[in-house]
């Protein structure tokens, strides 16, 4: 049985709607902290479990069975996020799980201004010592999150950011797909396993995108970090999370995001989807 975490959320929801395409549903289960909020793979045949990586003795039941089991990083930035992945691959080991499969990011880099960066480095140390057969997703970056790294670029022509360098921007979508496939393929991938879109533009590039996906000039400016910052709060952001992102900034501008790999394109059978195809893409409706 494979067993997935977070498929409330977008990223492995759309994993279990790809696996539910080359699999039984009886031979897949989620776990939720909200089982209610699951009833729609329940509909189809999922079993659904409870489960919180908060939850250290409901855990291992949750995982009972699993050959896989396909663990969500968290996503909070004020938790103990290692902390959390540590109570969840210490009930794996209980549970007698197969494998372990990781939603990471790449370049994994313990000395990162960016501190989930750190904190996948230190959960793969974990599975590493862990004594269970272990793949950690290396995602690119996700392209819908560029909604909030450009701001309002639409309505103001501008793109403003506190440092600038190249980032392998690579959509959720795709990056669902290709862990459904390596969940298939029955451990075929050991380790880290890098998933990224094919190019790594910058900021400027991207401002270049946009200037002709929009059809005028939208300009990029790199502020400095006090005055970014400001600017991020004055707009509503606050400070904390205005300077959780500038972490971000800095990891690009060292160039720790800018690496690229064929794998998810090979997986998928074709070229993955770009920063371009994001830009291009209607707004949604408010």
């Amino acid at each position: 049985m494979i067993v997935i975490t977070g498929a409330t959320g977008a990223l492995n929801g759309a994993t279990v709607d790809h696996l539910l395409e080359r699999m039984p549903a009886a031979d897949i289960a989620v776990v939720a902290r909200d089982t209610a909020k699951a009833r729609r793979f329940a509909d189809l045949g999922v079993t659904v479990r409870q489960g919180d990586y908060a939850d250290a003795a409901l855990l291992p039941r949750a995982f009972e069975g699993a050959g896989q089991l396909l663990l969500v990083s968290s996503s909070d930035p004020r938790a103990d996020a290692v902390g959390l992945h540590r109570t969840a691959i210490d009930a794996a080991v209980a549970a007698g799980v197969g494998r372990i499969l990781y939603t990471a990011h790449q370049n994994v880099t313990p000395d990162s201004t960016f501190t989930p960066s750190r904190d996948h480095a230190a959960t793969e140390r974990l599975l590493a010592d862990s004594g269970v057969a272990w793949t950690s997703l290396r995602n690119g970056f996700y392209a819908h999150s560029l909604g909030l790294f450009l701001g309002a670029w639409r309505q103001t022509g501008v793109i403003s950011v506190p440092a600038d360098g190249p980032v392998s921007w690579t959509a959720r979508e795709d990056e669902a797909e290709a862990a459904a496939i390596i969940l298939a393929s029955n451990g075929a991938h050991n380790g880290p396993v890098t998933l990224t879109a094919s190019a790594a533009p910058t900021f400027a590039d991207i401002a270049g995108m946009a200037s002709d996906v929009a059809g005028r000039t939208v300009t990029l400016e790199v502020l400095p970090v006090d005055e970014w910052v400001a600017a991020q709060v004055a707009g509503g952001t606050e400070e904390f999370m205005a300077r959780f992102l500038l972490g971000f900034y800095r990891a690009a501008g060292r160039g720790e995001f800018a690496g690229t790999d064929p794998l998810l394109g090979t997986l998928l059978g074709r070229e993955p989807r770009t920063v371009r195809d994001l830009l291009a893409a209607p707004t949604p409706t408010p």
